[in-house]
């Protein structure tokens, strides 16, 4: 039977309550804690997604609940190795990646707005090609898991660990919101997990190709994205 609106807006509130107490409560724990609750309290109604730059989110997340589903954004501008890394992660995880695409091929885009739309009007790019896709597939999810950390860029100071996402109706997990790079490069070396090549070739966050440069010594770890375009965020998270 399909939910009434009022039956959607009632569970939407259950869901905020819940998420501002567990922000709360589990400010303090760790990643593999918080996944945990995520998965005993959702089950198939929770995700992760992943850009591929690392794996570790997905990994931590098949520890808590095996099988976990994996949503990744192909965009159609994505580097070889991040598809690479995808592939590998599905392969070798004991995860299911669930590969989601937007509605017009790059080349329709193109017809329609012109090329290189990532260059004169990268918000909207990024719109069509990654923030559409990712409502369409959190679409039968109840909550879902991100790789971000407070110390990536002061726009992500304030991450919490459990928080709702008001435009989504969504809890929205950060497992490693208080990880620092150091905590990340000693996860990966003591579990062995996949992370992109580009991490050793000078990319320190990872994206599409035409919006992704390296980074310098000193410099930001999200300087390389949309760099000279004062722009930081692709709108996934706000």
């Amino acid at each position: 039977m399909e939910t009434t609106t009022t039956e959607r807006t009632a569970r939407a509130e259950e869901l905020r309550a819940l998420a501002e107490h567990a922000g709360r409560e589990l400010e303090e724990a760790d990643a593999l804690t918080i996944l945990r609750w995520a998965a005993d309290t959702f089950g198939d109604r929770f995700c992760v997604t992943s850009s591929m730059e690392d794996a570790v989110v997905a990994h931590l997340a098949s520890r808590a609940r095996p099988g976990v589903d994996v949503v990744f954004l192909d965009t159609g501008y994505h580097f070889p190795e991040t598809i690479g890394t995808r592939d590998a992660v599905a392969a070798v995880m004991d995860v299911n990646v669930l590969t989601l695409t937007p509605v017009q091929t790059v080349a329709e885009q193109d017809a329609e707005w012109g090329p290189r739309l990532h260059e004169r009007d990268p918000d909207r790019c990024c719109a069509l090609r990654k923030v559409a896709v990712l409502e369409r597939g959190l679409a039968g999810y109840e909550a879902w898991a991100t790789g971000l950390r407070r110390d990536e860029s002061p726009t992500r100071a304030n991450t919490p660990v459990v928080g709702w996402d008001e435009r989504r109706g969504k809890v929205k997990i950060a497992p490693i919101a208080r990880w620092t790079q150091d905590d990340v490069e000693s996860y990966v070396a003591e579990h062995g997990v996949l992370t992109n090549p580009l991490l050793q070739d000078g990319y320190a966050s990872i994206g599409c190709a035409p919006c992704t440069r390296r980074v310098a010594d000193g410099e930001d770890a999200r300087a390389g994205r949309w760099s000279g375009l004062g722009k930081t965020e692709c709108g996934l998270h706000g």
